[in-house]
């Protein structure tokens, strides 16, 4: 690992001298964040292994791959669907009782795999017009309970931006709680200062943060400290994880990341199957793997580490829980199976009081 640079690399020429690619492959480089933005935060870059690169988990995440540019036939622009329930500009109403606000369009880091790849690191951030249309919908929907700040990574914004915008949710009546997706302490986690964390917070709803984190060395001392910070502030703290072949598509890797985090005071909450993206086809995993590796995870690490095991359904349709099923279908008398695979029966769990 090296010392981290002072300075986001962006560029080929970035990568070339921060030792993460070969001077040969500038343009190649270039031509994919032509396509798709390079971001590569000091914190991250200063993580990767550079007599390794080819094969180090941060450096998959971040470092442009020339994979990128083979779209597969499966492969969709808008993979879950957001366009197909967009009720204003940047607000998507998917599900009944929350909504999901695209604030920005910038990310501190832009992840390889993401699945808003064609639209994060353009610009285009939401306008204060489409910001009191989005505002104005969730004022008029009082099913709504949950608002979810993401984008682009909504911290990104200017805290007095974001504290502002905190404030006028809570001060609606029917929503209680903000949840807000962001990578930021890993990626950036001076970006977390306790003003900002602040800012978060507001009378009235309780404040999650959602920190997206795929490998347990994104969460170093600096990033510890950050989500400390968000904590003392009063935001609970849940986490995203994405599973990646080469990342962390091993049960060892993963039961050392959500140990991490939960150390951390982060409750691992989703384990997203990876979605159908242009160009990142080298990321996917089967479900099957999937569903081996999480049924290892039940058996091996606390039930405090456990996420749940998600796919979200393209087109539109939503997040499906994917794990495997404890259950033994149609057995007579009703029977589980182990985290071993041993079944186990019962008459008694046919019978109810």
């Amino acid at each position: 690992m090296s010392a981290p640079g002072r300075t986001t690399l962006r560029t080929g020429a970035d990568l070339a001298a921060a030792r993460l690619t070969a001077a040969d492959d500038i343009a190649e480089m270039d031509r994919i964040g032509a396509r798709y933005t390079i971001a590569v935060p000091p914190a991250l870059a200063g993580l990767i292994d550079r007599t390794a690169v080819a094969t180090d988990p941060i450096a998959r995440q971040v470092v442009p791959d020339p994979r990128e540019l083979e779209t597969g036939t499966d492969e969709q622009a808008d993979p879950i669907g957001d366009g197909a329930h967009e009720v204003t500009p940047g607000l998507i109403h998917r599900y009944p009782d929350r909504v999901l606000l695209k604030l920005v369009s910038a990310c501190a880091v832009y992840c390889r795999f993401c699945f808003r790849r064609e639209e994060v690191g353009r610009g285009g951030n939401m306008s204060r017009a489409d910001l009191d249309r989005a505002l104005g919908y969730i004022r008029d929907h009082p099913d709504i309970w949950e608002v979810i700040l993401s984008g682009g990574d909504p911290l990104t914004a200017s805290t007095g931006r974001l504290g502002d915008l905190v404030a006028a949710v809570a001060a609606i009546p029917h929503v209680r709680i903000v949840r807000i997706h962001t990578r930021m302490p890993v990626a950036a986690p001076e970006r977390i200062t306790p003003s900002l964390a602040a800012a978060l917070r507001a009378a009235g709803v309780a404040t999650w943060l959602a920190v997206h984190t795929n490998h347990a060395r994104e969460l170093t001392p600096a990033a510890r400290e950050a989500l400390d910070r968000l904590a003392a502030a009063g935001c609970h703290l849940v986490s995203q994880t994405v599973l990646l072949r080469g990342v962390n598509d091993d049960v060892e890797t993963l039961a050392a990341l959500m140990r991490a985090l939960v150390e951390a005071g982060v409750k691992p909450y989703y384990l997203h199957h990876p979605d159908l993206a242009p160009g990142t086809g080298h990321f996917r995993v089967s479900i099957d793997e999937g569903r081996r590796l999480v049924t290892a995870l039940r058996g091996s690490v606390s039930g405090l580490c456990q996420p749940v095991y998600v796919l979200d359904v393209p087109g539109g349709h939503g997040k499906v829980p994917i794990g495997p099923d404890a259950v033994v279908p149609g057995a007579d008398p009703p029977a589980v199976r182990d985290a071993t695979g041993r079944v186990h029966a019962s008459p008694a769990w046919r019978r109810s009081r």
